[in-house]
């Protein structure tokens, strides 16, 4: 419970409404087909779920960036609004270069900035873990998911440049395959006068 909203926004808010977030998918989310999903079981159920968008076949995800709103004050905070993976060709990655990565990313929030890239010494995005603040009750500010950690295939950990409310679930399971190649976020639209959250979950998917 990290402010308190004051008694105008108090009087606006009658509980989450679910808005259905829009966006097509990029044409290169049908150029490979998923293998296993990956899940997180602490993610918050506000908004909707976007589209799944795919690296390009023969091509994994070896980093990310997000995007992030800094705590405003005594204001609406959402903190994570977006997740972008940087997706590389696998025939490229053992020589170390990113020249020939392209980026994916599903359904965004309104709120916030991108934050640096960060990248997998060598090999691909296996796994993530989710920071998520609970339902903080009718009179206080939610924020949903505020970061997320990967673990790379050579057994790095990332962690992204998220926001600290909230608490670390259970990480994914691995994948089986190669590694990550796709993503569909769970996002809630502005809320007017109410209470906005911006991104609540993430699932990721797989590929041999």
């Amino acid at each position: 419970m990290h402010h308190f909203f004051s008694i105008f926004s108090l009087l606006a808010i009658i509980g989450h409404v679910s808005s259905q977030s829009t966006g097509e998918p990029s044409e290169r989310s049908i150029n490979q087909d998923n293998g296993s999903e990956l899940t997180v079981s602490n993610g918050m159920t506000w908004g909707s779920w976007g589209f799944k968008s795919m690296c390009p076949s023969g091509s994994y995800a070896a980093g990310f960036r997000l995007k992030v709103e800094r705590p405003v004050g005594a204001g609406d905070d959402t903190a994570l609004n977006g997740i972008r993976l940087y997706c590389v060709d696998q025939s490229k990655e053992p020589s170390g270069s990113h020249e020939h990565q392209s980026s994916i990313e599903s359904n965004v929030g309104h709120w916030g900035k991108w934050t640096d890239i960060k990248r997998c010494p060598s090999g691909f995005l296996k796994a993530f873990q989710l920071r998520v603040e609970s339902y903080q009750g009718f009179a206080f500010d939610d924020t949903a998911a505020n970061n997320i950690r990967f673990t790379c295939s050579d057994g790095f950990l990332l962690e992204g440049d998220g926001t600290a409310w909230g608490d670390w679930g259970n990480w994914s399971q691995k994948c089986n395959g190669t590694g990550i190649c796709g993503i569909k976020t769970r996002i809630e639209g502005s809320q007017g006068s109410g209470d906005d959250t911006a991104l609540n979950d993430v699932r990721m998917f797989c590929c041999d």
